[in-house]
């Protein structure tokens, strides 16, 4: 009987995939050095309809990239399922090396209407402009050609030339560097998937998406050839079925009731949908990778479970997240986290690389590893060479950055309900990563908040959402308050060493604030005292982390709002720069460590954090608070 309903299924199945997959013959997958790569990626012995962007897979090791057609070549560095490539520009690369660089227009990337760039200018010297800025390890030998502008007039003189988004690396005293490898994220309209799946062409014609090539007659001689194989099986699965079911119906009765919760859950994992947009690893090769779990490569405690820094078998480097035992609440958090990661595509968000099947022993969550640790570890972490590393641009970087990431979260009707410092991850160039979407929660559009038992780490959550029980984006708001008085004070958002009302962070700003007394917030090493455009821009952020910590939260701004104050501030620096104001007089500090994987895993300990402020925690410096108005 099985074997009857098995041949039937297959000889309907590939009339199914051969009416829908005829118009992609030769344009299948394909592995270039150790990256996979499909549609919008074409190889060279491919023909061009299969996509966007031609790979070089034959000539180097590491794979190679155009981003235009018959334009330079790019070395592709990584890929994530998030649609971003990391690419290396090899002359710019090799213009930076040898100190010839002096004119970055000329490494501008082409005008591609599926890539997500910002415009710079390069203007002469026949008059003054303002906000001018230069970068430190490219600059002219004369003739203004190391100036550069953005957002931008009067554009008279200028040329203009396009630059990834992530093309600098901060640095102390309010400059930046160039970086030959960059990030690019892909931004495809829906139609040119079902498109290249119809056997055509995407393209752009002003601004305007059009599918050529694609023909509705295969269509029609697929639908027939469908009908022909449902014809033919139907009657013979339907008789087939019938049986099956009362097969299954009477196995299912006779299995026992009382079946553990979470191997019952954990069997159904595979099944979820989630499960077909990520990559799955084996329990062996992530025990290889993390040394069998060892301490010594313990990153940190996570919301449900702890993380350990490996190594794959391709050669990427991994943080594995290992669920805790027998939780059934922890299980939740984590296919959340799956369903989460999948559905978004921001570059500063964390890449999921993958996790493991139902077979394996344990539930495993395989992310990106983020090199320069949590903007915690920098703030007030326990290695004291990290402390005070980060200068008072690169605090605004991170706070444009992660209040992007949330802006976008809130768009996507998502409300993160765990955004603190330790879950904002810095990489190598101290660019944002914002991680752990265990407690986030789907926020539909047309309802004004979400009924659900408040939960999040002591110090940052609303104290509203804790009182009413009403989650809504402004709860990630008050959270990223908290956090914006973080990285003006660099002290920690909960500490018990303080006076009782100065506990919790949020209350010592508001106090501080309301009273005048800004100085006595603002940490005095970004150069407050010495600085006046530091002293300016610090106050404005206070104000701004002030309006998100109102209690009232149709009084706090939305993350959107957020977002173009802090780029407004940020307008403020650069005005400085240009004006050549007096620079930060900043308390020494020594440069980060080597962050090798001994020296990462060494310096990156530091007390486990809760995840509901109802756990048990037990810290140093901090405790959790039953109320938001108890101080």
């Amino acid at each position: 009987m099985k074997t009857i309903f098995m041949l039937a299924f297959f000889f309907l199945l590939l009339l199914m995939v051969e009416a829908i997959g005829e118009n992609e013959k030769g344009c299948a997958r394909f592995t270039c050095g150790n990256l996979d790569f499909q549609f919008p990626f074409f190889s060279t012995d491919m023909p061009s309809r299969c996509g966007l962007f031609m790979m070089n897979c034959s000539v180097h090791e590491i794979p190679e990239i155009q981003l235009e057609e018959k334009g330079k070549w790019y070395k592709v560095k990584s890929v994530s399922q998030a649609n971003t490539i990391t690419v290396t520009d090899p002359r710019l690369n090799q213009s930076l090396e040898t100190g010839s660089c002096s004119d970055l227009s000329s490494f501008s990337l082409p005008d591609s209407p599926w890539l997500e760039m910002k415009t710079l200018y390069k203007c002469n010297n026949s008059r003054i402009r303002k906000n001018g800025f230069a970068y430190a390890n490219c600059r002219g030998g004369g003739g203004g050609s190391s100036l550069y502008y953005s957002d931008l007039g009067d554009k008279t003189g200028c040329s203009a030339f396009n630059t990834p988004e992530s093309w600098v690396i901060p640095r102390n005293k309010n400059h930046s560097n160039v970086n030959a490898t960059f990030s690019l994220h892909l931004k495809l309209p829906r139609g040119c998937f079902r498109c290249h799946r119809q056997g055509g062409e995407c393209r752009m014609n002003k601004d305007k998406f059009r599918c050529v090539g694609a023909t509705k007659e295969p269509k029609d001689y697929h639908k027939e050839k469908l009908k022909l194989g449902l014809g033919i099986g139907g009657s013979v699965i339907f008789i087939i079925i019938l049986v099956a079911l009362f097969i299954i119906i009477h196995r299912i009765c006779r299995k026992k009731t009382g079946l553990d919760l979470i191997s019952r859950d954990n069997s159904d994992v595979e099944f979820s949908h989630v499960f077909f947009k990520i990559p799955i690893f084996s329990y062996k090769e992530l025990q290889e990778a993390t040394d069998n779990f060892s301490k010594d490569r313990l990153l940190g405690d996570g919301g449900f479970g702890t993380v350990y820094y490996g190594k794959v078998r391709d050669g990427r480097e991994v943080a594995v997240k290992r669920l805790y035992e027998h939780n059934y609440r922890r299980l939740e958090q984590f296919m959340n986290e799956i369903e989460i990661l999948t559905r978004l595509h921001h570059k500063n968000l964390v890449s999921l690389y993958g996790c493991t099947s139902r077979r394996s022993r344990e539930l495993l969550l395989v992310y990106e590893f983020v090199p320069n640790g949590t903007v915690a570890d920098h703030l007030f972490g326990e290695n004291p060479t990290n402390q005070g590393y980060l200068t008072w641009s690169m605090r605004m970087s991170i706070a444009i950055e992660t209040a992007s990431a949330l802006a976008y979260l809130h768009a996507s009707d998502i409300i993160h309900r765990d955004v603190k410092t330790t879950n904002i991850l810095l990489d190598g160039n101290f660019g944002v990563k914002v991680a752990d979407f265990g407690l986030s929660r789907l926020h539909p559009s047309d309802v004004t908040h979400v009924s659900t038992a408040p939960q999040g780490t002591p110090g940052y959550v609303d104290p509203e959402y804790h009182r009413c029980y009403h989650l809504t984006d402004k709860s990630d708001v008050y959270s990223f308050g908290v956090v914006l008085v973080e990285l003006i004070s660099s002290k920690p958002a909960v500490d018990i060493s303080r006076c009782k009302s100065e506990i919790n962070l949020s209350s010592l700003a508001v106090n501080k604030i309301q009273n005048h007394a800004t100085h006595e917030l603002i940490d005095q090493s970004l150069g407050y005292g010495t600085n006046e455009g530091v002293r300016k821009m610090t106050t404005m952020v206070a104000e701004l982390a002030f309006q998100c910590l109102q209690q009232d939260s149709t009084m706090r701004p939305t993350m959107e709002q957020v977002v173009q104050e802090l780029k407004g501030i940020q307008s403020e620096e650069q005005k400085c720069q240009y004006y050549n104001c007096k620079e930060e007089t900043l308390t020494p500090h020594p440069s980060p460590p080597d962050w090798g994987e001994a020296s990462l895993i060494k310096n990156m300990k530091f007390p486990r954090s809760p995840i509901s402020v109802t756990d048990q925690w037990t810290s140093k410096s901090t405790t959790p608070n039953t109320s938001a108005y108890d101080c």
